[in-house]
Order: C-alpha cells, then structure tokens, then sequence
C-alpha cells in the first residue's frame, strides 16, 4: 500500500507522455499541408512529382504500423516506440536539409515509419496503468491522431507564413526529440511479451499488397481509374493479400493472427474503423478549402491558411476534452454504445454543415461536433479491440485497426477527389469545386458515419463479467481472461 500515493503521479505522467508522442506523431503528418502548393516550385520538381511526398508517408505508415506493433509485443512496446521516434527524427532532419525532391520523398518515408506510437502507446497503457484509469487514457491516446491533426494546421500555416518552410521540420525534429526524451524518463518498458521469431514472410507479403492497394487508391485519380496501371495494382493487391492470408493461417508464429482478427468483436470494429477514418477525414477535405475559396464565388469565405486553421483548431480540445465522457459511456453502457453515438454524432455534424457553411462560425461549430463524435469513436475502438484480444497480442491489434483507420482517410481523399473533380464551377477562366461538389462530400461523409453505425451494431453484446470489466457474450475463456488484464 505504501506505493499506492508514488502510483497516481506515475501513471498521471505515462498517460501526458504517451499521449504527447502521439500528438507529435500526427502533427507531423499536418505540418507539410500548407506546402504542399509550394512544392513544385520549391523541389523544381512538376506537382506530380511532389505529390510523392504525401504519398511516400502513407504508404510507409501503412507498412510501419502493424509491423511495428508486431515487434512491440515481442521485443518491447516501449523499445520499439523509441525507435519509431528516432525514425520520426531522422526523417525530419532529412527533409529539413533537403531542397531537391529525392531527399525530401526519403525523408517523408522516414517520418511515416513513425506511425505506429499511436498504437503502441495505447498497448503500453494496457500494461502498465491501473483498471480504473485505462479507459479514459487509451481514449485521450486513440483521439491524439485527430487531436494533432486539428491543433497542427493553424500552428504549421503560422510557421509556413513567417519563416522559411524547413522549419516546419526542424520543429517536427524538435517535438520529436522532446517525446523521446520524456518517453524514457517516464514511461518503463512493459514486461508482456509475446516471444517467438518474426514472421518476415508475411511481412513483405503484407507490405507488398498494402502498397499495391494503397498506391491505386492515392495515385488512381492521376492515372486514371480505368488506366492499366491502377486497375493492375488492384488486382495485384487482392492476389498478394489472399495469398498472404493463405500463408498466416498456415504458419507457427504469423505476423497477424487472422484467427484473432476474425474473432466478431474484432473484425466488425475494424469494418467500422474504416467508415470512421473515412467520416473523421471528409472533414479535413471539405471545411479549409470552402474557408479559403475566393468569396468571390459565393460559397468561399476568402480566408488565410492561418484562419482556417484556427477554425479547425478547436475541434482537437473538444476531442482531448471528450476522451473522459467517452470513457464513461464505455463504462455504463459498453464501448459499443459510445461508437455507435459517436458516429451518429458525426453524421449529424456533416448534416449540419450541409445546411450551415456561409459563415466562419458556422465551421467553428460543424468542426467542433464532428469533432465530438469522433472522440467518441476513436476512444471507443481501443476498448473494443483490447476486449477480444489477449494482453500479448494488443500491439499488434491496436496497430491493425489503426491501418483500418488509414484505409478509411485514404479512400475518403480519393473518393472526395473523384467527386470534386466532377461537379466544378468556371471562376474567371479556372475550374473550381462547385458548391453542389463539396455538399455532396459531406453528404458522403455523413453516410459513411451513418454505415460505421451500422456495422458497430453488428459487434456481439457484452456482459459485466465478475470485476466489473465487459466482455463480448460469447467470447472464449482466453478473450475474456484478455478482458480482464
């Protein structure tokens, strides 16, 4: 009992760290969009060619993030978060000193191998803080994504409008360097571990089809979707991706347990984390491009960078400042719940925003609901998750439903691209997005909040079993055991 006073501060101080690590994580994804204009001009290099340098940090994220959270749970969760740190590092330093376009496309790979802290801070969490703390803080860890992402681009169009742009990552190095170093004064190393050899067959399996789907969903606009080249990675993908899962159901230790991934609880949260990730992302598409359309023609508020931004900005505190309600809910009435009102309030934020969108305040409050809802469902998933899966496999399920999430934003971008593309209006010679295109995004977007409420209704009932935790009815002796570490 006498460590009972020293625990709270400890477990206060993992909680702000973690959390911070996976803040800078997604700042850094949010840092490079006020550039992303700039870019031809300042690489000398055509915008097809640039946009490489957003592509380069999904496609490697998606890659990093499940297999990083592989290796957390055999090698150390918080080992492999300090090495994701130091990936984030480099990569910055790397685009920092760059001025051509190969170093900066390297670096920005780099910094995407950095994707996993989010998941692993949520598995490290699972290990190390007490019961009654363990949903409110994986709820704040989950949100930290869309946290970073909100508070991120107001803070990066500053720096971008005042100062030359490498130091946009001379600051992510900077952030980065700060949570490695509060990483290991303050967060201990988890001893769950699952042992065993990695499965490197399945990794460059996985890897190759993830790439092979996510390049054809990014680049498919630019190429064409009828094109061969996107049509062939399509194809390419699903053949890799069977053959993959052919092999992980046949050998000893695979990377992903896809027996565990098709347990009811796991597989339906997954399914919805996609239409989440691509309900959260709408927004991010929609709201900064009608903030600084030219008022000019009629739908546009003809405003900065900077402005738009900070319009967006509180939308991360309402997230930050959901986490604790969500947890709550997730308390009374099961993580199912909170996931399915959460979606429904994020479908009701896009409603509003179809009704609502020729004034600045109008934004403030779309953003701040739909804001709302998905700290909802981001803190809910993490419970979901970690409620079907035993404690040494939950780096490596954490880290697959985060990839979940990243297919849902990366459609939602492609989607929403297609659609913008198509409904345009002529503004003085140029082709704009018309005001009927970005309706129907949001329109898009609340149906895909409305689909994950749908598919959450498909995740098993729970039960409070004996110590008060909740369990998926039906779920096996291990799972419910898993439940209740």
């Amino acid at each position: 009992m006498s460590d009972a006073p020293s625990a709270v501060p400890r477990s206060n101080a993992v909680v702000v760290v973690l959390a911070f690590a996976g803040i800078v994580v997604s700042l850094m994804q949010t840092l490079v969009i006020p550039i992303v204009p700039e870019l031809p001009r300042l690489l000398d290099a055509p915008a097809s060619d640039t946009a490489w340098a957003v592509t380069a940090t999904l496609l490697a994220a998606a890659v990093a993030t499940p297999v990083v959270g592989r290796l957390g749970d055999m090698f150390g969760k918080r080992r492999m978060l300090l090495i994701s740190g130091v990936m984030l590092i480099v990569g910055s330093v790397v685009c920092a000193l760059a001025d051509s376009l190969l170093p900066m496309i390297i670096g920005r790979a780099l910094q995407g191998l950095a994707s996993g802290v989010i998941p692993l801070g949520i598995s490290i969490m699972r290990d190390e803080l007490p019961a009654e703390r363990l949903a409110s803080a994986t709820a704040l860890m989950s949100a930290s994504l869309g946290i970073g992402g909100a508070l991120g681009l107001p803070a990066a169009a500053l720096i971008a409008d005042n100062f030359s742009w490498h130091v946009l990552f001379w600051t992510s190095a900077a952030l980065g360097a700060v949570a490695i170093g509060l990483v290991t004064v303050f967060v201990p190393e988890s001893k769950v571990r699952t042992g065993g050899r990695f499965d490197l067959v399945g990794a460059l399996g996985m890897a190759a089809g993830l790439v092979c789907l996510l390049l054809a969903i990014s680049k498919g606009a630019d190429w064409g979707w009828g094109s061969g080249t996107t049509i062939g990675l399509f194809l390419a993908a699903v053949v890799i991706l069977l053959a993959w899962g052919f092999f992980e159901l046949r050998t000893d230790q695979p990377l992903v347990d896809l027996r565990t991934t098709a347990r009811r609880q796991v597989l339906v949260t997954n399914l919805a984390s996609i239409a989440v990730g691509f309900a959260m992302f709408a927004m991010s598409l929609v709201i900064p491009q009608l903030l600084q359309l030219p008022a000019q023609t009629g739908y546009g508020l003809g405003k900065s960078m900077l402005a738009a931004g900070l319009v967006m900005a509180p939308s991360g505190l309402v997230m930050m400042a959901t986490a604790p309600i969500s947890a709550a809910v997730s308390k009374a009435r099961g993580p199912k719940a909170t996931l399915m009102i959460g979606a429904l309030i994020v479908a009701a934020g896009y409603g509003l925003n179809i009704v609502l969108m020729s004034e600045v305040w109008h934004f403030v409050l779309v953003s701040c609901v739909i804001g709302a809802g998905i700290g909802f469902t981001y803190g809910s998933m993490p419970a979901l998750i970690m409620g079907a899966v035993p404690a040494s496999e939950t780096a490596a399920a954490n880290s697959l439903n985060t990839l979940m999430r990243s297919i849902g934003t990366s459609s939602a971008s492609a989607i929403a691209g297609v659609i913008l593309a198509q409904l345009t209006t002529d503004f003085g010679g140029y082709a704009l997005p018309s005001e009927n295109g970005f309706k129907a995004v949001l329109a898009v977007g609340a149906g895909a909040a409305l689909l994950a409420f749908a598919v959450a209704s498909f995740i098993p009932r729970q039960r409070v079993a004996g110590d008060g935790t909740l369990v998926a009815e039906g779920a096996t002796e291990s799972a419910e055991a898993a439940a209740k570490s």
